[in-house]
Formats: structure tokens, sequence, C-alpha cells
């Protein structure tokens, strides 16, 4: 999206260049990733950073509302709502398609929402590893201004940790080793001595749980939560015996598995900027629109964009058996913004927020970018295609 860093990019690009790339990636990560990792990052101008940085700070000044919490308690659904949950998420997530407007300029365009965690540490390492063996220009940058390696986990592990001792936190999932996510898993323990845990490996003896940290018996006080608690109930009978993880418990979550309900699909009818698509839950539009082909249906508890129906009619809609749980937003145009040897890709960014216990906002700590030439953007749907996947976004300062 910045031309001469593109073109030179391009050009320096060998792909034995590349292989050595992903070899290094997997070798720090201890695992191959199993997504397509694409050939290139993405290099952001000044002007469409600042573009979605606006947007984030309203969606950010809508969840720091007084009333929030109260708008988003039908949020959660009720067979899955956790106890002792804290006053506010410890990671926001907001992806931008990037579009352009009536002019042809670039512009974000929101996509969604997360109060979950994304790949910190894989993140990390992508990017470290795009500089090591490509020619980044060194006017851009995947950190926030003044931030460095040692200054990210520094903050990731004031999130995380918060002072306890890395053998009493546990990163939390459903069948870790198994998950597509395993090498960000793996950088995290290397980075912040977070282990991966399965939920099916906890042991509970009252309000306390522990777990066998190299045959020892270990006490967890936090908890790193990435386990998506819809999908733990569709596994658990899988699972053998778990303990009991929504009653109340002696640990800390971080974040709390309430909050992937509150900022999600259903936090954007909530919103209202240039830089958001109309959004609204479909129980309440009692006129269709005279476009329909320019929305799209999006269910409220579902993820990775499963559901998703892109193509809508009023069949679709007359078919929702429970408008409740879905919505209806304006339909978002990707611009081939981003030239490649094999053609131009479609791009979204994904800014990546952490937010420590005592902190006012949530802060701006790094980014995920995914490159696509299909309709869908998720790295799933882009398994034939080349200079696609998973990327790095290097934002020019």
């Amino acid at each position: 999206m910045i031309p001469p860093y593109r073109t030179a990019y391009n050009a320096q690009f060998t792909a034995a260049k590349y292989a050595a790339f992903l070899a290094d990636i997997a070798a720090e990560g201890r695992t191959t990733p199993p997504f397509r990792v694409a050939e290139t990052p993405v290099f952001i101008p000044t002007i469409l950073r600042e573009k979605m940085l606006d947007a984030a700070n309203h969606i950010i000044d809508v969840i720091l509302q007084p009333d929030f919490k109260e708008r988003t308690e039908a949020a959660i659904p009720a067979d899955l709502r956790v106890a002792n949950e804290n006053d506010h998420a410890h990671c926001v997530i907001i992806d931008f398609a990037v579009c352009q407007n009536q002019q042809g300029m670039l512009e974000p365009q929101l996509i969604e929402l997360q109060g979950f965690p994304s790949l910190f540490a894989f993140q990390e390492l992508l990017g470290r590893q795009f500089r090591r063996h490509f020619d980044i220009p060194a006017s851009t940058d995947n950190f926030p201004a003044g931030w460095d390696q040692r200054r990210y986990y520094d903050f990731l592990q004031h999130t995380f940790l918060a002072g306890h001792a890395p053998e009493h936190v546990i990163l939390l999932e459903v069948q870790p080793l198994q998950q597509k996510t395993l090498v960000d898993f793996y950088a995290t323990e290397n980075q912040l001595g977070i282990r991966p845990v399965c939920v099916s490996d906890l042991i509970q003896e009252g309000r306390s749980l522990f777990y066998l940290r190299d045959g020892v018996k270990t006490q967890v006080k936090r908890i790193y939560n990435r386990v998506i608690f819809e999908d733990l109930e569709k596994q658990k009978f899988n699972l053998g015996h778990i303990p009991d993880l929504f009653g109340p418990l002696d640990v800390t979550w971080a974040p709390h598995p309430n909050w992937f309900y509150r900022i999600s699909k259903y936090t954007l009818p909530l919103l209202y900027h240039t830089y958001i698509p109309e959004s609204r839950f479909l129980h309440t539009v009692t006129t269709l629109p005279t476009d329909l082909e320019n929305y799209v249906l999006k269910p409220l508890f579902s993820y990775a964009g499963q559901g998703v129906i892109i193509n809508v009619t009023p069949a679709h809609i007359a078919s929702i058996e429970n408008p409740t749980q879905w919505i209806l937003q304006r339909k978002v145009e990707y611009a081939p913004a981003v030239e490649t040897p094999t053609g131009p890709a479609k791009c979204e960014v994904r800014l990546m927020y952490a937010w420590p216990d005592a902190d006012p906002r949530p802060t701006l700590v790094h980014s995920l970018v995914r490159l696509s030439k299909s309709a869908m953007i998720g790295v799933n749907f882009n398994a034939q295609d080349n200079w696609v996947g998973g990327s790095a976004g290097f934002f020019e300062r």
C-alpha cells in the first residue's frame, strides 16, 4: 500500500528466502503453522493507520461507557455465563477491511470485534522473521512508536501474568496440541513462561485448580484464557472429567470468558462511525433494505467466519428461526490494495490491544494482517493461492 516499498519488496523476493523464513518460524515456534503464512508483509501508510485508530478509539469509548455491561448482558448465553467476572476485558481485538472510498482513497471498514486474545506472541515472531529474511524499510515498524520486543513482552507480562510467577499462570485451551494456533501457544511459552494446558488436565479441589508441571502438582492462580466456552460445551463429552469452570474459583481470568461475548458482533449495532458499517440486530429490522444485496447476515454466536451469509436474499432472512441471534450488516467491499507478482490481494488489518488490570484504557500493542484473493479473507479459505494468508503489518512512522 506504500508503492515504493511494495515494488522494492516484490523485486527482492525469492523462493529460497521464503523457505528459510518459514523454516525459522517453525524452528522458533516449535511447530509448523498449519495455516498459510503469506510471502509478504503489508506496508501501511500513516493516513490509513490514523483512520483505523480514529474508529478504534470510538469503539473503546463505547466499551468504556458506564452502561456498557448493562447493554451487553444479553450477549452472554445463560448456559455459558462464568462467575467472578472482572471490570474489563484484557484484550480488545479490532478487525478492519482495507477498502476504497468514492475518491479512490484507501479507508478502513470495521469487520469484527473480539474481547478475546489474538496471536500476540506469534505476530511478534512473524514480524521479527520478516525483518531477518527480507529488507524491510527502517521507516516502518510493527510496534507502536518507541516500543521494541522487550517493552512489548514486558507489557504482555504485566497484562497476563499480573505479578504472578509463570508456573502459577496457564494458557488454558481445549486440546491445545491440536489447535491451529499451537505455534502461538509455544511462542507464548518461549517468551512469557506460560504453558498451554488442556481443560481436561486441570485438577479441581474445592475452589482451587491445579495442574501437573513437570510432574509437580502446581496451583493455578491466573488463567490466560484461550477457551471458547461454546467450543468447550461441544467437546466436553470427548474430554473426560473436567472441572466446573463456570462456578466461582480462586483464580483470576485474563480475559474473563464473559468478555468473549460482550465485545463481539453483539457490540456492532452500538457503534456509529464513518469507518464502521451500519449494523442492526435482525429482530429490530422492520423493513428490509431495498439494496439487500449490499448486506451480509452474521450469526451472533459463532467464530472464524462460520455461518456468515454473504449473498443475502429475503428467503435467507425468512428462514432465520431466531432473529435475535443474528445481525444484518452493510457489506464491505475489500479493495485489491496489495500488489503481488501473481495479482492484487485484498487485505484485512487487525489492531491488537492489551489491557492490564489497573489501566484506564486498553493499549495498542501489535497488529495482524490477512491477505486473500478469494471471496473470504480467513486463512482457511486461501489454501490454493499464493501471496496470501496470515501476515504482519509494518506501519509507516
